[in-house]
């Protein structure tokens, strides 16, 4: 081989080595499937339910002529588009209360009482029951929405736990579940609510909830 063939083919040779070394290099910075942002991507936004049903368990502490007082109790809840109905039971299983909401009407009835009828369905409840029970909201805090102070939509996460309410309750969004959907989606678990109130001093209702079904 003559000496110029020599050099021509030794150039050759540099600029396939330099060619792979770049696309080796560049191949190094692209992200894998695996990587954090290709996870935000894919993850899965919380989608509201119309129709569901949950169980689960409450705690209540408020104030009644000065004293504190305390309530623990269990309940099932069950929505449709236009209605909420909830259960209120004691540790033993009868029923305390039973709570049933649809547009312009709410109707409550306990053991052993005459049924009561109202427009306002939290008026009514706390009429009855001596404490707030914020039935209308429910609606939506157990599922992780509420619209804030400023009339803005607010949806919970992981990250993001802590609202209050335009109709004064602060809620705190303490544990998560995660269901079996692809890809998994994360559902409140235990949510605190608390207020101050006129009738009942400072409220506070601890939710539970153990079961979780949509319809």
């Amino acid at each position: 081989m003559s000496q110029q063939n020599t050099k021509t083919f030794t150039r050759k040779i540099a600029g396939s080595i330099a060619l792979c070394a770049l696309l080796l290099g560049g191949c190094a910075t692209i992200p894998s499937p695996d990587s954090t942002g290709n996870e935000e991507q894919t993850a899965s936004p919380r989608i509201y339910k119309e129709a569901l049903e949950l169980d689960g368990r409450l705690s209540v502490q408020y104030q009644k002529d000065d004293q504190d007082q305390a309530i623990h109790a269990s309940f099932n809840w069950k929505q449709s588009k236009d209605r909420s109905s909830i259960t209120i039971l004691s540790p033993l299983g009868q029923i305390l209360a039973t709570i049933d909401s649809k547009p312009g009407i709410a109707t409550l009835t306990q053991s052993g009482q005459p049924s009561r009828s109202a427009a306002d369905v939290d008026a009514l409840a706390e009429q009855a029951l001596g404490w707030p029970l914020p039935v209308s909201g429910l609606r939506n805090w157990l599922q992780g929405f509420a619209i804030d102070t400023n009339n803005q939509a607010f949806v919970a996460s992981k990250s993001k736990t802590n609202v209050q309410t335009r109709d004064g309750w602060h809620i705190q969004y303490m544990s998560w579940d995660d269901d079996d959907q692809t890809p998994v989606q994360s559902r409140p678990k235990r949510i605190d609510l608390s207020r101050q109130t006129e009738q009942a001093g400072n409220v506070t209702i601890r939710i539970v909830l153990d079961k979780w079904q949509s319809q």
